[in-house]
């Protein structure tokens, strides 16, 4: 195989092609691919398998950004900083925040930036940044229960406030709050965007009006928000107490994975709109990380007024969002009308964020799914599978045990998040081992590359073992540490071991036109995929390992490719 040098090099951007379509030599599908037919004929609205033609991209960059960030409308922010503030004090829970927010935006910005300029979400990401065409497999899975573990969060709120306004038992409130969902995913990105779009001004409103509110009415509830001490009673500042309580934070970095699931369909970046381009990008890539973080910082200020202000008892409910916004509500209105706008504001805040949550995790599982069997169910599928295993998690009162549930899946996402940003940090741009321009084609990639894969596995198995206390007490507050450091650490050291051999099985993938226009961006030229008899835009495709019948060459979308059984449509490796 040749060096990772030139296999850099055969993929840079190169002079622009003209934006036309290049035919292949055979029309007519091939026969008996009945899944490549299914996924190309599905995925043609929301790309399940595939990287975001230049055709389907017709949003502005503010549209995009606007919808990325309609997803981070969730409540449980409100809930997470709630419940480090009341178990560790304000002090610390602001320090954890901080902490969670700096590491989650420096890992999520390399991430953001590749999502947008090659328009592919982050499992092809992962696929090319050290884990191979099968060993990110593993990674999805993570963001798959991300996904369920935040729907049922969402839901679980959402329930509480049906149950307070209107009476409905939890139970019950479960399962409304998951049926509701599945229509709204039927149509992927366009009724998504349209949908966080227009039901954003409305959640501002009532989320900021309630908090000027006790800032201008009750000014002394910012003394009383600094003094909290929390169950821990510890005044100031403590190690221990700030990284227990990022580490909880810091189970929200695989929502840059959500973000990026927008951000994919991203324009084209050219001198005209670059500062637009760069502006979304930053702002609703690891920029969601800053509004989170202010909405950490509300709830425990919510929380904590509610316990010092109101009645001390209140500390039973002052976690959940619905008895936080009503309660300030009440002091603004009449009880009504207060009831009225909390359960608005709850279920407005689930329908934005869970249609994404239910959107993202039937990607992932079908990207795996179709990865490992080859065959194609069909995304809706996985919707409802995404949503079954987020209802049992409800029904069994996951939110009794947030902390610890989030503490334990953060060792997962802070290993797999950083060791992915790691090797485009360092591995593509300082040490140039691994290829710049991210792969994801199957036949491209090797079945594993171990520099991620073992990157990720240790990390994350030694941050675990941290946090259930496996080397002492002492160190057990530290687990982010380990998962973080080491996950940043083995990427650059395991890719000079191997010297990025594992990287590309090949480094031409038989297609003689350049990947890239003049600005830089994908190519819009199109190609004819011999198995679906479809046209596909030129970072799709390959050449197939089947050429036609008079022995000219034939091109297969990488849709295709992942859905063939028998490896025949697969390019040989290159020595």
């Amino acid at each position: 195989m040749s060096d990772d040098k030139t296999s850099t090099a055969t993929l840079e951007p190169t002079t622009a092609a003209p934006s036309a379509v290049v035919p292949g030599t055979s029309a007519v599908p091939a026969p008996g691919n009945a899944d490549a037919m299914s996924a190309a004929k599905e995925s043609l609205e929301d790309y399940t398998l595939r990287f975001a033609p230049r055709s389907y991209r017709k949003w502005s960059a503010g549209v995009v950004a606007t919808s990325a960030l309609g997803g981070i409308a969730y409540l449980a922010d409100f809930s997470i900083g709630a419940n480090i503030g009341i178990s560790y004090g304000t002090v610390n829970a602001i320090f954890g925040i901080i902490v969670a927010a700096v590491i989650i935006f420096a890992t999520g910005f390399p991430l953001a930036y590749y999502a947008a300029r090659y328009n592919i979400d982050l499992d092809l990401i992962t696929r090319g940044s050290g884990f191979g065409y099968y060993g990110s497999v593993v990674t999805n899975i993570i963001f798959a229960t991300f996904t369920f573990i935040f729907f049922a969060l969402e839901g679980s709120i959402m329930a509480q406030g049906l149950q307070l306004g209107l009476g409905i038992p939890q139970w019950i409130g479960y399962a409304v709050s998951t049926i509701i969902i599945i229509p709204l995913v039927i149509y992927g990105m366009k009724t998504l965007a349209t949908l966080q779009v227009w039901t954003t001004p409305l959640w501002l409103l009532l989320m900021v009006v309630p908090v000027g509110y006790l800032l201008l009415s009750h000014p002394e509830s910012i003394d009383a928000f600094f003094a909290f001490t929390g169950a821990a009673g510890e005044g100031g500042p403590n190690l221990a107490s700030v990284m227990l309580a990022a580490g909880v934070c810091l189970s929200l970095m695989a929502q840059i994975a959500e973000q990026i699931d927008y951000l994919r369909f991203m324009p084209p970046k050219t001198a005209e709109n670059k500062g637009a381009w760069w502006r979304a990008v930053i702002l609703a890539g690891p920029g969601w990380v800053i509004f989170g973080a202010i909405k950490q910082i509300i709830g425990l200020f919510i929380a904590i007024y509610l316990i010092a202000k109101l009645d001390p008892a209140a500390a039973v409910h002052a976690n959940e969002p619905v008895h936080q916004f009503l309660g300030v509500y009440e002091e603004m209105m009449p009880a009504w009308l207060a009831m009225t706008l909390a359960v608005v504001l709850v279920v407005i805040s689930q329908i934005k964020i869970n249609v994404t949550n239910a959107y993202s995790g039937s990607l992932a599982w079908t990207n795996s799914f179709t990865r490992i069997t080859k065959s194609y169910p069909g995304r809706m599928v996985f919707v409802v599978v995404n949503l079954v295993i987020a209802l049992i998690l409800m029904e069994s009162n996951m939110f009794e045990f947030l902390n610890t549930i989030l503490g334990f899946y953060a060792n997962c996402a802070m290993a797999w998040v950083v060791t992915v940003a790691s090797d485009i940090a360092i591995n593509k741009y300082l040490l140039k081992i691994s290829p710049k321009v991210p792969e994801f084609r199957r036949g491209m990639l090797y079945a594993v590359n171990p520099v991620g894969f073992v990157s990720m596995l240790v990390s994350a198995g030694v941050s675990i073992a941290v946090f259930f206390g496996a080397f002492g007490s002492a160190v057990q507050p530290f687990s982010p540490i380990f998962a973080v450091g080491l996950a940043l650490v083995l990427p650059p050291v395991l890719a000079l071991a191997t010297k990025g051999r594992y990287y590309l099985r090949r480094a031409d993938d038989g297609i003689d036109l350049p990947m890239f226009d003049a600005d830089g961006n994908p190519s819009d030229v199109k190609l004819l995929c011999h198995v679906t008899g479809l046209e596909f835009e030129r970072p799709d495709m390959l050449r197939s390992g089947q050429d036609g019948p008079d022995g000219e060459p034939q091109f297969i979308s990488s849709l295709a490719l992942s859905t063939d059984k028998t490896g025949g449509l697969v390019l040989p490796a290159q020595k």
